[in-house]
C-alpha cells in the first residue's frame, strides 16, 4: 500500500511520547502484529477481492454483527440473523439489532473519529441504544451513581471521575497519532472501553465497534473484510473475559496477552472472510 504502510498510523509529533509504541515492544506482540498483517494481506490478495469485494464486505459486516451480539448474550445462528427483520426493544432481539445498527453506522464515522473519538463513541452508544433520546443516559458517559447494565463483564466498575479522566486521556492519545501497529491501537481502544464501561448499557457492543473503526481507519483493513468480532465470539466469552482481566491488571504480561488475544480474533475473522471468498469463487454463495 502506498504511503502509510498497512496497519500503521501517521507518526506523532514526538514518537518518544507515544505510549502505544511501548506496548508494541512487549514480548510476543510483534509476532502477533506480523501474523495478523500477513493474514490480512493474504485475504486481500484473493482473486475474488478484485471483482467482488463489496460482497465480501457485506458478508463480513453481517458475520461481525452476529459475533458481537453473541458476546453480549444473543448467540443466534447466522441464518437467523440474516432472515430476521424484527428486532424488538428488549432481550436478545434488541441486542442483535443493536449490533447490526452499529456495524452499519461505524463505516460512516471514520472521518469524525480522526477529529473527535469521543463524539463517535457517543454516537455509537446512541445508535446501539436505538436512538432512545428520551433516556438521559443515552449518548453520554455515565454520571456518579448511575448503574451499568453489562452483566457479562464482572470486573470492578471504575467510578465516573476515573471514567471521564481515562476517556479524555484515550482521546488525546488517539488524536496525537501513533507509530504503533493498528492491532495495538485497536486492542487498547477495545480494552479501555470494556474496562471503563463508560455508558449505562451496550458497552461491549460499542467497544467492539470502536475496535473495528480503528482497524479500518488505520489502513490495516480498509474494506472492512476481517471481522474481529467473529474471532472474539469463536474464542468464547470465557477466554474473552480472561484476556480482559489481563489487560485490566496492567501487567506487561496481561496487556501483551490481551493484544495477542485481539490479534487471534482478527486472524479468525480473516479465516472467515477467506472462506466467504472461496465460496463466492465456487459459486456457492
Amino acid at each position: 500500500m502506498a504511503g502509510i504502510s498497512r496497519g500503521t498510523s501517521p507518526a506523532p509529533p514526538n514518537a518518544s511520547d507515544d505510549p502505544l509504541v511501548t506496548l508494541a515492544s512487549l514480548p510476543g506482540v510483534a509476532d502477533s502484529v506480523d501474523s495478523v498483517r500477513k493474514g490480512v494481506d493474504r485475504v486481500y490478495g484473493h482473486r475474488v477481492m478484485r471483482r467482488r469485494s463489496n460482497e465480501v464486505t457485506s458478508e463480513a459486516a453481517l458475520r461481525g454483527a452476529r459475533g458481537s451480539a453473541a458476546l453480549s448474550g444473543a448467540d443466534w445462528a447466522l441464518e437467523e440473523v440474516r432472515r430476521r427483520t424484527d428486532f424488538g426493544v428488549e432481550g436478545e432481539p434488541r441486542t442483535v439489532g443493536a449490533a447490526l445498527r452499529l456495524t452499519a453506522e461505524s463505516g460512516q464515522l471514520l472521518s469524525v473519529w480522526r477529529q473527535s473519538p469521543l463524539r463517535v463513541l457517543a454516537r455509537l452508544h446512541l445508535v446501539a441504544a436505538g436512538g432512545e433520546s428520551a433516556d438521559e443516559t443515552v449518548g453520554r458517559p455515565r454520571l456518579a451513581g448511575e448503574p451499568v447494565d453489562e452483566p457479562l463483564i464482572e470486573l470492578a466498575l471504575p467510578d465516573a471521575d476515573e471514567v471521564a479522566g481515562r476517556l479524555d486521556g484515550l482521546s488525546r492519545m488517539l488524536l496525537a497519532g501513533t507509530e504503533a501497529p493498528a492491532l495495538v491501537t485497536a486492542a487498547v481502544v477495545h480494552g479501555e472501553l470494556l474496562a471503563l464501561r463508560p455508558f449505562a448499557s451496550c458497552n461491549g457492543l460499542v467497544a467492539r465497534a470502536a475496535e473495528r473503526i480503528v482497524l479500518v481507519g488505520s489502513g490495516l483493513d480498509p474494506k472492512s473484510i476481517c471481522p474481529a468480532e467473529v474471532g472474539h465470539a469463536e474464542l468464547g466469552r470465557a477466554a474473552y473475559a480472561a484476556a480482559l482481566e489481563g489487560y485490566v491488571s496492567g501487567t506487561p504480561e496481561g496487556v501483551a496477552a490481551w493484544i495477542a488475544h485481539c490479534g487471534r480474533a482478527v486472524e479468525l475473522g480473516v479465516r472467515e472472510s477467506t472462506a466467504v471468498c472461496e465460496a463466492l469463487q465456487r459459486g456457492a454463495a
